[in-house]
């Protein structure tokens, strides 16, 4: 069950991108992780209990947020625009 509901920008354009190996969809103007959170309830698991991450801090500062693309460049999520075709491998995904 994804962690966010959209109820707001339902009218931005549509913006396909793959979340590990899955086709989905964000919006024009989303950041990754809020496209991300639209589709799963976590992008990593912490290292000292295992319980489910989804972001801290929403502005860069904090390591919960990092995501790898299908090259190999990691990036925050919270930070870094959606844009068409992203594939994107969390850390929750490298783990199923």
């Amino acid at each position: 069950m994804p962690l966010l509901h959209r109820i707001v920008r339902k009218e931005h354009p549509p913006i396909a991108f793959t979340l590990d190996g899955r086709a989905c969809e964000g919006r024009v103007g989303d950041t990754l992780l809020t496209a991300i959170l639209s589709h799963v309830e976590a992008v990593r698991a912490t290292e000292f209990s295992g319980q489910p991450r989804a972001g801290f801090c929403q502005m860069g500062a904090c390591q919960d947020c990092w995501v790898t693309l299908a090259d190999g460049a990691r990036l925050r999520a919270c930070t870094t625009p959606l844009a068409d075709g992203m594939s994107v491998v969390t850390q929750a995904g490298r783990a199923a």
